[in-house]
């Protein structure tokens, strides 16, 4: 079989055997795999965390371990990439998604192959929920991040009727404002630099975009939207930098900032930390999300009460799986990339 896997050059299209599930495990085919920033800082080499690439995947089980039972060889599924262990003092604490279970446990080899594996640890937890009829197997791709999305607002606390600034509108920012619609946040403002992502987010739900690249505009705009408060919630769904440092100085006195995009490694922070200590800022990061997260997601999606067909712009067979990484980067271009079965 095939498999896109992380290589010192970046990404390579290898040739493997082809494997066979496990104890109490799936064998998978792939349907179709999202390409996730995640991923293509880990082909960048700008993430440190290493491993595998590809954890947005939905496919069809093709084969099933011994001992498994309510699967069988025909399921269209989602296939969730970590799970934790529950019995930690991290679990215990309720940080699930920082549990080192999570961290260890993964697709094997990853979601961009023709073929891979789910463990036992995988089903016992709930990892793996059956598509229905209502879910495409490209809506079904959406069911990792739209729940990464569901994760971050359960930290953030209830949005009904909360004042939010989303920053960077790509496939994350874009679900999010869905999202904050769908839940009731009263206004909604999104900034991008792509004058096509900006339309995308007006179709979305949003009150007002913005051009980030200019900063004095964007905080003029949201203070006006806001009657001179400031946003509730800013959510930065991108990593830059700069663009958490203008999140600081836009939200309002008590406000939450919730670091959603993934920065570089080595990139550092640079705020007025004082300002941040007297006005009451809460920076708050969120990371991956749990079976909870993407059961409550699969269900949104199977009702229809966030749409996410619309932010495919662009697929690719896995054979091209270089190209759809090249695409995915051009943000000016793309929103969401997908990694199809080879035709």
């Amino acid at each position: 079989m095939r498999s896109a896997l992380l290589s010192s050059g970046g990404l390579a299209l290898s040739t493997l055997p082809d494997p066979s599930p496990p104890p109490g495990g799936l064998l998978i085919a792939l349907r179709a795999c999202g390409v996730c920033g995640t991923d293509l800082e880990k082909v960048r080499g700008g993430y440190r965390a290493t491993g595998r690439i590809g954890h947005e995947p939905a496919g069809v089980v093709r084969q099933v371990g011994e001992g498994v039972e309510g699967f069988r060889p025909g399921d269209r599924v989602f296939a969730h990439h970590h799970v934790p262990c529950y019995a930690c003092d991290v679990c215990r604490a309720g940080a699930y998604t920082f549990c080192p279970t999570f961290q260890s446990t993964n697709l094997d080899p990853g979601g961009f192959s023709e073929l891979f594996t789910v463990s036992r640890a995988h089903l016992d937890r709930g990892a793996v929920l059956p598509l229905p009829g209502t879910v495409s197997d490209e809506e079904g791709t959406f069911v990792e991040p739209l729940g990464c999305c569901l994760e971050a607002i359960a930290e953030v606390g209830p949005v009904e009727g909360r004042r939010v600034l989303i920053v960077g509108l790509g496939p994350i920012g874009q679900m999010y404002l869905r999202l904050l619609r769908a839940f009731g946040a009263s206004w909604i403002g999104a900034a991008d630099l792509s004058p096509r992502r900006r339309a995308l987010g007006e179709r979305g739900g949003a009150d007002e975009t913005f051009d980030p690249r200019d900063p004095a505009n964007l905080r003029e705009r949201t203070l006006r939207a806001t009657r001179g408060l400031g946003p509730d919630l800013v959510v930065v769904a991108t990593g830059a930098p700069a663009a958490i440092a203008d999140a600081c100085r836009i939200v309002r006195r008590g406000g939450t900032v919730n670091l959603f995009g993934l920065p570089e490694k080595d990139r550092v922070l640079d705020v007025e930390l004082q300002d941040l200590y007297l006005r009451g800022v809460r920076l708050l990061p969120t990371y991956a999300t749990t079976e909870t997260g993407t059961s409550r997601a699969l269900g949104l999606l199977a009702a229809g009460r966030v749409k996410v067909s619309d932010l495919v712009t662009h697929r690719f067979p896995l054979e091209q799986v270089t190209e759809a990484f090249a695409v995915a980067a051009r943000t000016e271009e793309a929103v969401k990339v997908l990694v199809t079965a080879s035709r």
